[in-house]
C-alpha cells in the first residue's frame, strides 16, 4: 500500500508542479526579469557582460517547467511516504484531514521557518564565492527545523495525554518555537543584498516565493487527501 501512495504522491506532485509553473509566470517571472535587467545594466556599465548559457526564454519556459515538475514529483513522493508512515500513528485519522495536516506541517517546517532566517533572494543577489556557505546554512536550518518538529510532535502527544489537548498543543508549539529560534540565532547571518537594490522588488520577489510555496503545498495536500479518501481499498485496510 505504501507503494501506491508513493506513486499517487508523485503524480499529484507533478500536477502541483504544473500549477506552480503556470502561476510563476504571473507571480515570480516579472520580478526575475526586473532583477536581470538591473544586473545587466550594472554589468554593462562595468564592461563585465557575460555570455548566456541558456537564453531567458528557455529559462522561463522549458527550464522552469522541468524544475517545477521534477521538484513536485520528488516532493509528492516523499509526501506519500510520510502519509503512509503517519496514518494511524500521528495526526487526524481521516485521510483528507491527515493530508492537510501534513501539508501544513511540511510548509511550516521546510519552507516558512527556514525562510525567516534565510529568505529567498532574486538572481544576482548574493556573492558567488559564498554559495557553498549559504546553501549549507540553509539546509542546516531545514534539518534542525525538521528535528524540532518531530520532537515537538512527540512532546505534544505526551502532553495531550497528561495535560489535555489544548495544553499539549501549546507546550509542543512553545518547544518548537524555542528550538528554531535558538538555532536561527546560532547559525551565521547572511545579508548580501547590494546597496541600492530596490526594496520593493526584493519584497515582491520574496512574497511571490512564499505564495508559490503555499500553492504547491496546499494543492499537494488537498488533492492527495481527496484522492486517498476516495480510495476504498486504502480506507478498508486501515479501518
Amino acid at each position: 500500500m505504501a507503494r501506491s501512495l508513493l506513486i499517487r504522491g508523485m503524480l499529484v506532485g507533478v500536477l502541483a508542479g504544473l500549477l506552480v509553473f503556470v502561476s510563476a509566470h504571473w507571480l515570480g517571472e516579472p520580478q526575475v526579469d526586473r532583477t536581470i535587467a538591473i544586473e545587466s545594466s550594472i554589468d554593462h556599465a562595468n564592461d563585465q557582460t557575460e555570455p548566456e548559457v541558456f537564453s531567458r526564454h528557455v529559462q522561463k519556459t522549458a527550464g522552469l517547467l522541468t524544475g517545477t515538475v521534477i521538484f513536485g514529483a520528488a516532493l509528492g513522493g516523499l509526501f506519500g511516504l510520510a502519509f503512509a508512515f503517519s496514518y494511524g500513528r500521528v495526526g487526524p485519522t481521516k485521510p483528507r484531514a491527515l493530508a492537510a495536516f501534513l501539508a501544513c506541517i511540511g510548509f511550516v517546517t521546510i519552507v516558512f521557518v527556514p525562510s525567516l532566517k534565510y529568505p529567498a533572494n532574486p538572481p544576482s543577489v548574493g556573492n558567488p564565492e559564498t554559495i557553498g556557505i549559504r546553501t549549507g546554512a540553509f539546509f542546516l536550518m531545514i534539518l534542525f527545523s525538521l528535528i524540532a518538529m518531530f520532537v515537538s510532535i512527540k512532546i505534544g502527544r505526551y502532553s495531550m495525554q497528561r495535560f489535555g489537548d489544548w495544553n499539549g498543543v501549546i507546550l509542543a508549539a512553545i518547544f518548537f518555537i524555542a528550538i528554531v529560534t535558538l538555532v536561527g540565532h546560532l547559525l551565521p547571518p547572511i545579508n548580501e543584498v547590494p546597496t541600492g537594490f530596490p526594496a520593493d522588488l526584493l519584497w515582491q520577489f520574496r512574497l511571490a516565493s512564499w505564495t508559490l510555496q503555499v500553492l504547491l503545498w496546499a494543492s499537494l495536500g488537498l488533492l492527495f487527501g481527496w484522492l486517498t479518501e476516495r480510495d476504498n481499498r486504502w480506507s478498508s485496510t486501515r479501518s
